[in-house]
């Protein structure tokens, strides 16, 4: 299950207007404009070369940054944000939305409250120009008018400008991972929201904890807790064999009969390379369970483990997932990350949520997993 920390959240940023810069110059800025066209440069920045005669200011940039680590965390809790550190013309960007005012900045705010219910994480906030901050940050949220409610996702930077004149916030510019053109209006970032919202059967049952840290394009890289599985030797990674041995321990067949509740997903795991050997079958435990109070496995081939979790990158799909389709993400999922410059380790998993012989194909959820080496958000 994807969580993430009620804390430092910033959910929209909007564009720099060009008249909270007038005292910086572009050479300065660390932090690269990805996704930024020549549309939206005009209005983040100055000419570049041209040097412009800073004016005395007063403002602490770093108490700034801490401010934002107290006050983002009320973001859509009761007490919100405190609308007095934004100037009352704050510009406000991101690829589908725009305001131009403190008012409208704080009625986008309460639409996603209401429709989405979303979780914001802030990965991290610091200063990147003499008036500028840039935030990293993580959004999950629900579309609740949906039967189905749709998880969608969004990760990204959030650029955001200080009037020297106000000590306020007079801009917000929010950049998304997934896609590349972060120009408003986006296109591509609408066909982005709409993708989400496809039906995907996620069954009402615990699955093991995790952070969305990055969602891209291709695939999105998770932060798992530590779990345990209780597992035996499968054949493939799309089969069905031990499956019934590791059902059946949760089941009662264990050494004190005790029935333990069901999980999703069931997953297959090998670390061979080419995928066709060492695969195993496994049943997550659920949470608040630990290795020395489970009881022991009737049979021998059956056993608990415990997995320590870590960075992984997953790419989810739908419909049966046959081996040689497990095998094409894989390789799609692979060549995504290596292409990024993450380290990917050997093998795979295979996360299946659902009952194949009462769920429709097309409403499957399956994902390919495969754990990382490491991972930064630097």
């Amino acid at each position: 299950m994807a969580t993430v920390n009620q804390q430092l959240y910033r959910p929209i940023l909007t564009a720099v207007g060009s008249d909270c810069r007038r005292h910086v110059t572009t050479s300065f800025l660390p932090v690269p404009r990805r996704n930024v066209t020549t549309r939206l440069r005009p209005i983040l920045s100055l000419e570049v070369g041209k040097e412009v005669a800073s004016a005395p200011s007063t403002v602490n940039m770093e108490e700034l940054v801490g401010f934002l680590y107290e006050d983002l965390p009320h973001l859509f809790d009761d007490q919100g944000i405190d609308k007095t550190a934004y100037d009352e013309r704050v510009k406000f960007r991101d690829p589908i939305t725009k305001h131009d005012t403190i008012s409208g900045y704080l009625f986008n705010i309460a639409f996603l409250k209401n429709i989405f219910t979303p979780q914001f994480q802030l990965h991290w906030a610091k200063q990147t120009g003499p008036y500028e901050i840039t935030t990293r940050w993580t959004m999950v949220m629900k579309f609740i008018p949906l039967p189905w409610k749709p998880e969608l996702v969004f990760t990204g930077l959030s650029i955001m400008e200080v009037n020297p004149e106000t000590n306020k916030f007079c801009s917000h510019l929010d950049l998304w991972d997934s896609i590349k053109n972060n120009d408003y209006f986006s296109l591509e970032g609408l066909v982005d929201v709409f993708k989400q919202l496809r039906i995907y059967k996620t069954p009402d049952l615990e699955t093991p904890k995790y952070q969305i840290l990055k969602r891209t394009a291709n695939y999105e890289v998770r932060n798992y807790e530590p779990f345990i599985v209780v597992e035996t030797i499968g054949d493939k990674l799309s089969g069905s064999s031990g499956f019934n041995n590791v059902a059946g321990y949760i089941f009662g067949k264990n050494s004190t009969m005790e029935k333990i509740p069901m999980t999703t997903p069931v997953f297959t795991q090998t670390t061979d390379t080419q995928l066709s050997s060492d695969v195993s079958v496994q049943i997550v435990i659920p949470s608040g369970k630990d290795l020395s109070s489970l009881p022991m496995p009737n049979e021998e081939k059956v056993n608990l483990k415990k997995l320590e979790g870590g960075f992984a990158a997953a790419v989810k799909f739908s419909g049966k997932p046959t081996e040689d389709v497990v095998q094409a993400k894989e390789n799609e999922l692979r060549s995504s990350l290596s292409k990024d410059g993450l380290r990917a380790k050997k093998g795979c998993m295979l996360a299946r949520y659902n009952d194949p012989g009462r769920t429709w194909n097309f409403i499957m959820r399956n994902e390919v997993i495969i754990w990382l080496e490491d991972f930064s958000l630097d």
